[in-house]
């Protein structure tokens, strides 16, 4: 392995769980997630050799992550797919933090993808100013949306 390919796997190593968690937040389908999570390694890896660092790497790799999640989103809606699907999950979980975390993860699946992303950034735990920079608005402007996308999310009906 070259030097780069060496620095790229240590890169994708150490922010592993976050290109998972972007992915994640896009589908909750297993298969669309490592689709996702393939695509992403796949646009990182193209832009990893002119990466000139001018922003923290984690603020970087959110970037290509969100882009690629967003904008295989907008593919897919413009494809019509019909998925088969058996009517019954034997291992599925229905306890009550299960059913609490289904219906956020629902709720925020219908946002449009520019404010999942930013919910996504926001439960991650990140600031508004990392949040900013990754998704191209001010800090102000983050915590106006996020006011916002929480009043959108109360006002859902029940899924």
């Amino acid at each position: 392995m070259t030097t780069l390919e060496t620095k790229f796997a240590q890169t994708v190593a150490e922010h592993k769980s976050t290109i998972y968690t972007v992915c994640y937040m896009f589908s909750k389908d297993e298969d669309e997630v490592n689709d996702l999570f393939q695509e992403t390694l796949v646009n990182l890896w193209k832009g990893f050799e002119g990466f000139e660092q001018r922003s923290d790497i984690k603020t970087w790799i959110y970037r290509i992550a969100l882009n690629t999640c967003i904008s295989l989103e907008r593919k897919k809606k413009r494809t019509p797919t019909v998925r088969l699907s058996m009517d019954i999950n034997l291992f599925e979980d229905r306890d009550e933090d299960t059913r609490q975390v289904d219906m956020l993860h629902k709720r925020i699946s219908k946002l449009q993808p520019f404010d999942r992303a930013i919910v996504l950034l926001w439960l991650e735990e990140l600031s508004y100013e990392e949040i900013g920079q990754i998704v191209g608005i001010t800090a102000k402007n983050v915590s106006v949306r996020l006011y916002r996308i929480k009043e959108q999310l109360k006002n859902m009906s029940n899924i």
